[in-house]
């Protein structure tokens, strides 16, 4: 089983994805994540300007379908943390992977703003930084997805919504 969690920068994708491994992993062995940022620096997609253009993210979105193609065929687990931002690779998604499950992890961009753990949008507010997505690149909240939380100052912890979200999907 595929999970795509689909998000803007800080929204929770890889704390929430982190917290789903863990009450995964025990009872699913063949469990992995794929955190986007993770692969970016495995690839080496990290460091040009244009590996954050549109066409660069399209791209790398496609290496990650490939990347959970590949282990899904090896009957392996994935939780992947991405931005994406592509509906018709979610589409894709859906008729390539064995049971693909999406989830998207929608955040106030004020809210995103204020966390900023990558100090992303301070540097795109301060001009020194571009090609932020929901900045001066467009988001497009996923029209698929089947669970989708609003991580604000109200949500629940990243460990309660991890369980909500494996429970969603029929896996505890």
């Amino acid at each position: 089983m595929i999970i795509w969690l689909v998000g803007l920068s800080g929204s929770g994708k890889t704390t929430i994805g982190r917290e789903m491994y863990k009450l995964w992993k025990p009872h699913a062995p063949n469990t992995v994540m794929v955190d986007g940022d993770d692969v970016r620096r495995i690839l080496g997609c990290d460091t040009e300007p244009r590996d954050y253009t549109m066409e660069g993210r399209r791209n790398l979105a496609m290496q990650y379908a490939e990347i959970c193609l590949w282990l899904d065929e090896q009957d392996i687990n994935v939780i992947c943390c991405t931005i994406s931002n592509f509906e018709d690779i979610y589409i894709n998604n859906r008729e390539r992977f064995s049971k693909y499950y999406q989830v998207f992890i929608d955040a106030p961009i004020e809210l995103l703003k204020k966390r900023d753990p990558k100090g992303l949008y301070s540097r795109a507010a301060a001009g020194t930084e571009t090609n932020v997505v929901g900045i001066d690149l467009p988001f497009t909240p996923p029209k698929t997805s089947d669970y989708t939380i609003c991580n604000d100052e109200t949500a629940p912890s990243p460990e309660d919504i991890a369980y909500g979200i494996l429970k969603a999907a029929g896996i505890v």
